[in-house]
C-alpha cells in the first residue's frame, strides 16, 4: 500500500504511471533471482517503448577493449549534420538493464538534439564486480575519444549517471576530455542515514533497501567507501569537471546526492546546475510520454545537452 505522502505528493499521471510500472515489475522486484529481474526489467522496457523518431539510423558494434568486447550502439539523425557525440550509459542498478532497456531514450536524445548518441553495454554485477562497469565506461569513452572529432558529452541515468560522472572524474588530465555531463537522478554514494534516503525511503519505483541491494550487488561487499571510481562523492577534488547538468526527482531516496554533487562542484568553482523536478519519481524518463512534469524534464535535458556545446 502506498504511503498517503506520495498520494499526495504526485499528481493523478504520476500514480497512473506507478500503477501501469507496477503491473509489468512487481513492487519488491529486487526480491527475485537476478536473472529473474533482468527478463521483468526487459518486459518493462517493452511495455514503455515509445519506437525511434523517423530518420533515426542505428548500427550495433563491439569495441575491443583491454578486458572483453563491449557491445554498442551508434544513433545518427538523418535530420542535420551532428555538432557532438553523446555517450549514453544506461540505468538498471548496475545489476540490470542492456542496449534495448533505455534505446528509445537514446533514440529521443539524437532525434531532439541532432547529436550522435552512442549506448554502452557495460558489463553487470553481481557476476562482475567493481571495477568492471566502470572500465567498459571509460573504455567506450576513451574508444570514441579517438575515433571522433565531435565534443561529447556524458549522460546517464541512475546507475548509468553514477558512471557518467566517475568517468567524467576519471579523465580531467585526458588530452580529450567531455565538455560535459548530463546525469539523470545518479547515485553518487550520499549518506544513506539522513536527507531523502530518510525521507524518501520507501518511495515508489526505488527504495532505500533497494539502493542496499544494487551497492552489495557490485561492491560484492568490499569495502570501497574512498574509491570515487565506485561513487564520485566520494573525491576529494571537484575541480575541473566539465560543465554539469544534474536532474533529480523530488520523491527519491537518491534526491540529495544530486543536491550534494552541485554543492562540492560549486565550492571548486566549477559550472554546474541542479534540477529538482517536483512531483516526480525514480525512473520517471519512462513516463516522458504520458506525464506531463516528466515531459517537460526531458525537454530541459535536451536544453541542456545543446547549451553545453562549446
Amino acid at each position: 500500500m502506498m504511503n498517503k505522502k506520495y498520494q499526495q505528493q504526485l499528481g493523478q499521471d504520476v500514480l497512473a504511471y506507478i500503477k501501469e510500472v507496477e503491473s509489468v515489475s512487481p513492487v519488491d522486484a529486487v526480491s527475485l533471482t537476478v536473472e529473474k529481474q533482468r527478463e521483468v526489467y526487459l518486459e518493462l522496457s517493452r511495455h514503455f517503448h515509445a519506437g525511434h523518431p523517423e530518420g533515426i539510423s542505428t548500427i550495433d558494434s563491439i569495441i575491443k577493449a583491454p578486458e572483453q568486447s563491449i557491445p554498442i550502439r551508434h544513433y545518427q539523425s538523418a535530420k542535420q549534420p551532428a555538432k557532438a557525440h553523446i555517450i549514453y550509459y544506461h540505468g538498471g542498478g548496475f545489476v540490470i538493464g542492456n542496449l534495448d532497456s533505455h534505446d528509445d531514450v537514446c533514440a529521443e536524445f539524437c532525434d531532439q538534439t541532432g547529436f550522435e548518441v552512442t549506448a554502452v553495454d557495460y558489463r553487470l554485477s553481481p557476476e562482475n564486480t567493481h571495477p568492471a562497469a566502470f572500465n567498459d565506461a571509460l573504455a567506450a569513452f576513451e574508444h570514441i575519444a579517438a575515433t571522433t572529432d565531435l565534443p561529447i558529452m556524458l549522460v546517464g541515468d541512475s546507475a548509468g549517471a553514477t558512471l557518467a560522472a566517475a568517468v567524467a572524474h576519471a579523465t580531467r588530465q585526458h588530452d580529450v576530455k567531455p565538455v560535459g555531463q548530463v546525469l539523470i537522478y545518479p547515485a553518487l554514494g550520499g549518506d544513506m542515514t539522513r536527507g531523502s534516503y530518510l525521507e524518501y525511503a520507501d518511495a515508489p519505483m526505488l527504495t532505500t533497501d533497494d539502493m542496499v541491494f544494487y551497492y552489495q550487488a557490485i561492491s560484492g561487499g568490499s569495502e570501497m567507501s574512498h574509491d570515487p571510481t565506485f561513487l564520485p562523492l566520494m573525491d576529494t577534488d571537484y575541480s575541473g569537471l566539465p560543465l554539469t547538468y544534474i536532474f533529480t526527482a523530488q520523491c527519491d531516496p537518491l534526491r540529495d546526492d544530486g543536491r550534494d554533487y552541485q554543492q562540492r562542484i560549486l565550492a571548486a568553482g566549477g559550472r554546474v546546475e541542479w534540477v529538482d523536478e517536483m512531483g516526480l519519481v525514480h525512473g520517471y524518463l519512462r513516463a516522458r510520454h504520458s506525464v506531463e512534469c516528466a515531459r517537460d524534464s526531458f525537454g530541459r535535458m535536451v536544453a541542456a545537452l545543446l547549451s553545453a556545446l562549446p
